[in-house]
């Protein structure tokens, strides 16, 4: 995965965890979304990880 790609997911988690934190003392449900909004949004990067190194295996 690109040094970019990384920065973009790693940064787009923080920021989502961030706000869920914040988001823990106004409302749960706001909280429970964002919660899994980050993990979907780590998951994907592994994700998309997995691909990218899938399709350079293959192209050796």
């Amino acid at each position: 995965m690109s040094k970019g790609l990384s920065l973009w997911f790693a940064a787009s988690s923080i920021i989502l965890l961030i706000v869920t934190a914040v988001s823990l003392s106004h409302s749960l449900w706001l909280a429970l979304l964002f919660s899994i909004l980050a993990i979907c949004n780590i998951g994907w990067g592994f994700v998309i990880k997995a691909k990218r190194n899938r399709a350079e295996f293959n192209r050796s």
